[in-house]
């Protein structure tokens, strides 16, 4: 018998299977199938990107200096981000170098996007995964300010405030339009949160709405809009005149000042709300520490935030980069992405087909071809899905491995790098954490550890925006009013053939653009982006990604409520839209664009 609820959750009684699809509460299209024993404890998972990304195929044969602009539209919620990775490598190919002003901003636009990103996912897609929305309804206000007192000096924190916000929440339920509360499993017993815990929460649900909003203006005030600023290849289309004349769009000193304000602003909310409730949920879910994504504890950066511009070293990346294979800790691998030995993509389990039937790819000989087909045990048809094959393709999504590794990539990543490394900034607040909640090290590797790394990260990222905007101004003051250089821009300069590579940090995680350039026009581009490194598919070998490593041995309350599915998954804010993209079941044309 199989039941089916309306969230998309399905229960194969017969065989123990499990199905989530459509997994809510992400970008994107994903589907998730696990295995549960007599116990109720995961033994086997499959994770499932359900779109096609067509990005790639898109872009051949055009200027490269537009690619900037089709890549950003891989996602809105990550936006900027492809951007800025698309230019690092069009200027790499080039050998274009940007001026430190353009640097500046460019970290203050990406680091803008981190905690935007990390705040959001935090509270809209994240926090129901722990907290009790009805739960709230019963709380005792006073008891929820002197909580809220307890943990922080945050200005709202009156019972009179949360007094307020408990009878908005009621008066919501009562409206019948709960919107994304509706099919939550309120009341399942692996919440654990008291009441008054929960109705705090809900209340920084709600803070963080209005807030984010203005989080996002510095890409507006940068980039001209958001979602999807505008970007440019030699620096940043932002032209800066402090007396408030001259060019359209010029940042002046009125803007640069918004931009303090609101950096000031967010250092606030992630120090006096964000940390004390990450610290506050998390005491109650000490022993909630499944979810830890590889066992072996393989993890993958490649750094971000340049200090100096054009320097990609180690030394001038503020982000850490490396790779940690097996839970060696003592051992930091260096990254080269223009390796072809250390990434490769496989598609042995995924919908796509290499021409010459190579194993694995290096991205600049990559291949995006689409070859949809299911796999003999699998049961359905191409419209109407009931249960996947893993034993053959089954996923939207490519499997890039690092050295024939899989690995994880993120906030956790990067702060295990971090401290690997010793690098006080990273290793400080951690032990800090940990300390506080009393746990051990092994705990990062958890489902917990990894909502944490994103908290710590929001922190450090507006610190860091203080740190830039205060570099900025200080060049202005020197007289350098420099942005954008453009002195290889005339395409007849450029080599005939070329290739390139650019990256970043994405919010998500190690996020890499591979270009060939040939006769002006591009030849190839491949992205590797953070959810195809944690959703992949099984490799050749049958190596599993992070996703569905995490899940595995994971208890279960109840399998008709995977509360704990979604918790695990949702701690790596998965991004399906970057991953993959948009495509027919059927095949046919969906749309014709004329370019003129």
């Amino acid at each position: 018998m199989t039941v089916e609820t309306p969230n998309g959750f399905t229960l194969d009684n017969s065989g123990r299977r499990i199905v989530v699809d459509p997994v809510t509460r992400i970008e994107g299209h994903m589907r998730i199938e696990v295995n549960v024993d007599e116990n109720n404890v995961v033994r086997n998972a499959v994770s499932t990107g359900t779109m096609w990304r067509g990005i790639e195929v898109i872009l051949k044969n055009r200027d490269p200096r537009d690619a900037w602009a089709f890549t950003e539209r891989i996602c809105g919620v990550c936006t900027g981000t492809h951007a800025l990775t698309s230019v690092r490598a069009v200027e790499n190919a080039l050998g274009i170098t940007i001026p430190d002003n353009a640097n500046s901003i460019r970290n203050l636009m990406q680091l803008a996007l981190q905690v935007h990103d990390h705040v959001v996912h935090f509270y809209h897609l994240h926090a129901l995964d722990w907290v009790d929305v009805v739960s709230a309804l019963s709380a005792d206000p006073k008891a929820t300010s002197a909580l809220m007192q307890s943990v922080s000096d945050w200005s709202l924190s009156s019972p009179g405030y949360f007094k307020d916000i408990q009878s908005r929440l009621k008066k919501f339920v009562a409206s019948g339009q709960l919107g994304p509360f509706k099919y939550g499993y309120w009341g399942n017993a692996s919440y654990k949160l008291p009441s008054e815990v929960n109705l705090m929460a809900v209340a920084h649900y709600l803070e963080a709405l209005d807030f984010q909003k203005e989080i996002v203006k510095i890409h507006a005030i940068f980039g001209g809009k958001n979602p999807h600023p505008n970007w440019l290849v030699g620096g940043v289309p932002c032209p800066i005149n402090i007396d408030g004349t001259g060019a359209v769009g010029a940042v002046n000193i009125e803007r640069l000042n918004m931009v303090a304000s609101i950096i000031d602003q967010l250092i606030e909310f992630n120090d006096k709300v964000y940390i004390p409730d990450i610290m506050t949920i998390g005491s109650y879910y000490k022993d909630w520490l499944y979810g830890g994504g590889l066992s072996a504890k393989s993890v993958l950066a490649y750094g971000d935030v340049p200090e100096h511009a054009n320097d990609y070293s180690d030394a001038s990346l503020k982000l850490p980069g490396g790779a940690i294979i097996n839970g060696k800790f003592a051992e930091v691998h260096p990254v080269n992405l223009a390796d072809p030995e250390q990434i490769q993509e496989f598609v042995t389990h995924s919908w796509y087909k290499y021409p010459d039937g190579s194993d694995g790819l290096h991205p600049w000989d990559g291949v995006t071809e689409p070859h949809f087909e299911l796999g003999p045990n699998a049961k359905g048809n191409k419209t109407h899905i009931q249960q996947l094959d893993e034993g053959a393709k089954y996923s939207w999504i490519k499997a890039p491995r690092w050295r024939g590794n899989a690995m994880e990539v993120g906030p956790l990543a990067r702060w295990i790098v971090g401290y690997a490394q010793n690098k006080a900034e990273f290793k400080d607040p951690v032990d800090k954490l940990l300390k506080d909640l009393g746990l051990p090290f092994s705990a990062l590797f958890s489902t917990l550890g990894r909502t944490a790394a994103r908290a710590l990260e929001s922190q450090w990222a507006g610190y860091q925006m203080r740190h830039f905007h205060n570099k900025l101004i200080a060049n202005i003051k020197a007289g350098d009013m420099s942005t954008a250089n453009v002195d290889k821009w005339k395409s007849e300069t450029w080599p005939k053939e070329v290739k390139g590579v650019g990256f970043t940090e994405a919010p998500r995680g190690a996020l890499a653009h591979w270009i060939k350039i040939k006769h002006c026009k591009i030849d190839n581009y491949q992205c590797v982006v953070p959810t195809t490194w944690n959703g992949s598919p099984r490799d050749t070998a049958g190596n599993i990604g992070a996703f569905e490593a995490s899940l595995m041995d994971t208890p279960m309350s109840d399998p008709a409520q995977p509360l704990e599915i979604l918790r695990t998954i949702h701690s790596f804010d998965p991004c399906l839209a970057c991953s993959t993209h948009v495509m027919s079941p059927d095949g046919q044309e969906m749309a014709r664009v004329q370019v003129r």
